[in-house]
């Protein structure tokens, strides 16, 4: 009877999971909602602790970013990444993905991409590439990215976690020892998948699919002329000096969290509720320095508050608070009420072979989408298995699983701005643009994580 009810559970558990991601992130998370009711006062399952921290920083991070979006800051650097891209349009290939890699990196958010992809088409077009080979890889590589930006609610909730778990591990590693495994060994699975994209597809002028589409003159035009890719650009934008001073102020934040991540003794020291002496922590920090980043773009360059509400960061942050939320909340019910049957079942197992947690990890990143509330959502639950804080550090790039069923919105992005139709789903669904290089991405990420992580962490 005790395994039945266990499996009822997690019937639960997934099937709001399940029927969350069709109503997206806020969707997800209030579903989840239900599934936290069910095992509570259904199966009378005492509530896990909801993810304040995680939570309170992904709110800091918007906050700042928003106002930066909305005075035109992340336009400006659109623009200089605009321009590089048109310097070189022959490797667009390559310089695209690493382009959008790089943005997520100093944005901390994935959702930056949108704005690109016309522009990569634009250049594609222009010179006969197949869009699919930048464009695919490119939403792939703004996803890689959050595991590689000290701003990222995903490399936050890691350091946070693995803080909290000391006691259980007796080490810990902060925001800096996470990035130098983590920025390598996600660039390293970005280049891979660039590489291997270069030769993807037939070119256009011998793709029998694309030269029939164009051989309608409408769709032609569609494609190539008004209301196509042609004049995609922000290069002929004029943006205020506010902005400028936006992402100068923006920039600054990040390298003072870097620095105080770096050197502890930076930070200040006070009295802990154990009466002894404590460091203020990371996860603090960054939520100070968000929002007092924001509170000065606010204030020097004169935004209008009333627009932010609207801005695209906004929203998409809004939505992954919803969805870590109730996910968070939900799994960390379920999983610290089985708690000690999984230890006594998978720790050995878990600890023999680690690959096994990146595996799960990657599984649940697909059914929560998201690597914020995967972490939050699965990494306690591994370290208390046993497994070695060194290989969750090295497999952090295991968090990056929704690309498997294209359904993120950046892949579906990605697709709708393809005008050429060459961004596509398959016929059997999972045969999609997306799947090789994410699963390139995943894997280099994962191999080359570990073995720096084995050199550097331990």
């Amino acid at each position: 009877m005790e395994t039945l009810l266990v499996i009822l559970q997690l019937v639960v558990v997934l099937g709001c999971l399940l029927i969350g991601t069709h109503y997206g992130g806020i969707g997800l998370g209030l579903i989840s909602g239900i599934g936290l009711f069910l095992l509570v006062f259904v199966f009378g399952l005492a509530p896990g602790e909801p993810p304040i921290d995680v939570m309170l920083t992904i709110l800091a991070v918007i906050g700042c970013a928003s106002v930066l979006q909305t005075i035109g800051g992340l336009d400006v650097m659109m623009k200089y990444a605009e321009k590089v891209l048109r310097k070189h349009p022959t490797r667009i290939t390559i310089l695209a993905p690493l382009t959008t890699w790089f943005l997520t990196v100093l944005c901390g958010t994935g959702h930056v991409v949108y704005t690109m992809f016309p522009i990569i088409e634009d250049i594609s077009l222009g010179k006969n590439i197949r869009p699919e080979r930048p464009m695919a890889v490119s939403s792939v590589a703004a996803q890689m990215g959050i595991t590689a930006s000290p701003v990222s609610v995903a490399v936050v909730s890691l350091s946070t976690i693995l803080a909290k778990n000391a006691g259980i591990t007796g080490v810990s590693f902060s925001i800096p020892q996470i990035l130098m495994v983590s920025i390598p060994a996600s660039f390293c699975g970005v280049l891979l998948a660039a590489l291997w994209s270069l030769r993807r597809g037939k070119d256009l002028d011998k793709d029998p699919d694309f030269q029939k589409l164009i051989a309608d003159p409408e769709k032609r035009a569609y494609v190539y002329g008004d209301g196509g890719a042609e004049g995609a650009t922000l290069l002929d934008k004029v943006y205020p000096k506010q902005a400028y001073w936006a992402v100068g102020i923006f920039f600054a934040a990040i390298a003072v969290v870097v620095l105080l991540g770096a050197f502890t003794d930076l930070r200040p020291q006070y009295t802990g509720e154990d009466g002894e002496p404590t460091r203020l922590s990371m996860t603090l920090v960054i939520q100070m320095f968000m929002l007092v980043a924001g509170a000065v773009i606010m204030r020097v360059c004169h935004v209008k508050m009333a627009e932010v509400p609207n801005s695209a960061v906004f929203k998409a942050g809004m939505s992954a608070i919803f969805s870590v939320f109730g996910v968070a909340w939900m799994a960390e019910t379920f999983f610290q009420a089985h708690l000690d049957g999984l230890m006594g079942a998978l720790s050995g197992v878990v600890q023999a072979f680690p690959v096994l947690y990146a595996v799960t990890l990657f599984v649940v990143s697909k059914l929560v989408n998201s690597q914020a509330a995967a972490v939050t959502a699965f990494v306690p639950v591994g370290l208390q298995l046993g497994v070695d804080p060194v290989a969750v550090v090295g497999f952090f790039g295991a968090a990056y699983g929704y690309f498997v069923l294209p359904t993120y919105p950046s892949d579906l992005a990605a697709i709708g701005f393809d005008r050429s139709g060459t961004t596509r789903i398959g016929k059997y669904v999972i045969n999609h643009s997306f799947i090789i290089p994410g699963l390139i991405c995943v894997i280099t990420s994962c191999l080359v994580g570990t073995g720096l992580a084995n050199l550097l962490l331990r």
